[in-house]
């Protein structure tokens, strides 16, 4: 296995990080630096043909379908705590992104292809990020610019598949990384996106106080401040930001600083006490407490256990 390197869609540093501003006053590339903290990329790609009636289950792994032919039952084991199905066809294109446990089955008693890729997810406790997309997005074929260019990168990973090379891993795995940022581009620019960070980020203004908190969670951010950013009066700001992200401002400040604290605990030697000052928290007890609602376990606790395995 072969995985790509986390710098696929990297940029500059901000000048101003406060703001999410580059040095041309654009907002930052949000979604690239979100996706990017999740360390979500591209794994392999297979080719499935199976006989006319079977039963193929994934489990816990970010999965990818192009349907090449026939109709297939998709079934979500686990949504609201029931299974969800939904039936595609030639020319869908299914992706699961939070790794939901699925199985594909035979629909028509007919003779089915398709090509699955998978995805790693590098970080598991960026959950707000992961959780808040759907379990399943489907893109029916037709013709639109963002199926057109999906269909160009399938025909880029059967060439791959079918005559490998060198570099051919990560020629797949770079492929379906710009298969999984474009799906969820043309979702969330569809009617159907539900309110989510996603959905947010593609707002014009809502997408800057965004790119504001995720630069510097630890600021001491008021809504004030971030509807000033986003050049709205503070009670237009906080119902754009509910409605297009599905939580208020202070809710979604609180995830994004708590998995900043992951990092931190995860990956530096740093004492808990300037850990929660480095995240925004005024002292170590509510930071504890903050952790320990989300976690289930104190920030010291979560590191030993977290680096015992």
């Amino acid at each position: 296995m072969t995985v790509p390197p986390g710098n696929l869609a990297d940029r500059p540093a901000p000048e101003d990080a406060a703001l999410g501003l580059d040095a041309d006053s654009q907002p930052h590339d949000l979604l690239s630096e979100l996706l990017r903290s999740v360390r979500l990329s591209g794994e392999r790609i297979t080719a499935y043909a199976p006989p006319q009636t079977f039963s193929i289950g994934f489990t816990d792994v970010g999965s990818l379908h192009f349907i090449e032919e026939g109709e297939l039952s998709l079934q979500i084991d686990q949504i609201n705590g029931n299974p969800h199905v939904e039936h595609v066809s030639t020319g869908d294109i299914v992706l699961l992104p939070r790794g939901d446990p699925h199985h594909i089955n035979d629909a028509a008693g007919k003779p089915a292809r398709w090509l699955c890729g998978t995805f790693t997810i590098g970080d598991p406790q960026a959950s707000h990020l992961l959780g808040s997309l759907p379990a399943v997005i489907i893109l029916r074929s037709g013709s639109s610019p963002a199926l057109e260019g999906l269909e160009v990168a399938r025909r880029m990973l059967l060439i791959e598949m079918r005559s490998p090379s060198q570099g051919s891993a990560v020629m797949v795995a770079r492929i379906l990384d710009l298969i999984f940022i474009q799906i969820l581009r043309a979702w969330a620019a569809g009617t159907d996106a539900e309110p989510n960070w996603l959905a947010g980020a593609f707002d014009p203004q809502i997408g800057r106080a965004l790119s504001a908190i995720h630069r510097n969670p630890g600021h001491d951010w008021t809504v004030e401040d971030l509807a000033r950013a986003c050049n709205l009066s503070r009670s237009a700001f906080a119902a754009r930001f509910a409605n297009r992200v599905g939580k208020p401002p202070a809710t979604y400040l609180a995830h994004v600083r708590l998995d900043a604290a992951t990092d931190l605990l995860r990956h530096t030697p740093l004492p808990v006490t300037l850990i929660a000052e480095n995240v925004g928290y005024t002292s170590e007890a509510a930071f504890s407490r903050a952790f320990k609602n989300r976690y289930g376990t104190p920030p010291a606790h979560w590191r030993r256990d977290i680096r015992g395995r």
